[in-house]
């Protein structure tokens, strides 16, 4: 089964130890603003759903929560828009940027500079996209032929070991259905979204690898990004 980048895992382990918490809550926050555009029932809306786990795993309070689904009922309230930039970084690895913003203007330029600061560039638009293909991720932290079986049953595409549990990849489409399966089969789910997976990964070399880390958390630190994929392995 295939493996994936590195910097899945070690953007799992900062998460954990996040620091930046309230930068943390705002971008989940626009998550689920955006999410709940499809409906604010989390049990007829999976993608809400997907975006409460993620919420709960963060420890994000109920107020929060609360806040950012009733935007969306909210007509006063700045309507979010979502944008994916492509860019190339150090060592040429592509990088995929989704952003949820209520002003472009201000979040292109911020994120152009970040990039040129830190040694990458913004792309032509579908110059890096189709390195990657769109598809479902689910995390977990069990792992064991169990896992792997009731995945694969679940109609899962692949699976992938990792250090800190088990990866299962999806098509876009049966992200909802596989994450359903899963749970009913007693196993705990640790996050559930759609990513940009690289076909094939980049492999970058110990003097060109601080910098590309450098530059992806430089990325995904500005408030306006939600999530940063990349083919650097």
């Amino acid at each position: 089964m295939s493996g994936h980048s590195k910097w899945a895992t070690t953007k799992r382990q900062k998460a954990v130890v996040d620091a930046k918490r309230g930068a943390l809550f705002t971008k989940i926050g626009n998550q689920i603003a955006i999410a709940a555009r499809g409906g604010t029932d989390p049990a007829m809306n999976p993608s809400l759903a997907m975006v409460l786990e993620k919420a709960r795993q963060a420890n994000m309070p109920k107020a929060n929560i609360e806040r950012a689904i009733a935007r969306v009922a909210d007509k006063n309230a700045t309507a979010l828009i979502e944008e994916t930039y492509e860019a190339y970084g150090p060592a040429g690895v592509g990088i995929i940027i989704e952003v949820a913003t209520d002003n472009k203007n201000r979040t292109m330029p911020e994120v152009r500079h970040t990039l040129e600061k830190n040694g990458g560039r913004m792309a032509d638009p579908g110059s890096v996209m189709f390195q990657f293909t769109r598809k479902g991720v689910i995390f977990t932290k069990a792992k064991g032929d169990e896992v792997t079986m009731a995945a694969l049953d679940a109609g899962a595409e692949d699976v992938a070991d990792e250090e800190d549990g088990t990866t299962i990849y999806t098509v876009a489409g049966d992200l909802a259905k596989v994450r359903t399966a899963l749970i009913e089969a007693g196993i705990e789910i640790d996050s559930a979204e759609l990513q940009y997976v690289a076909n094939n990964n980049v492999p970058v070399d110990e003097e060109a690898a601080p910098k590309v880390e450098k530059l992806l958390d430089a990325i995904d630190d500005l408030d306006d990004v939600v999530a940063v994929h990349t083919n650097a392995e």
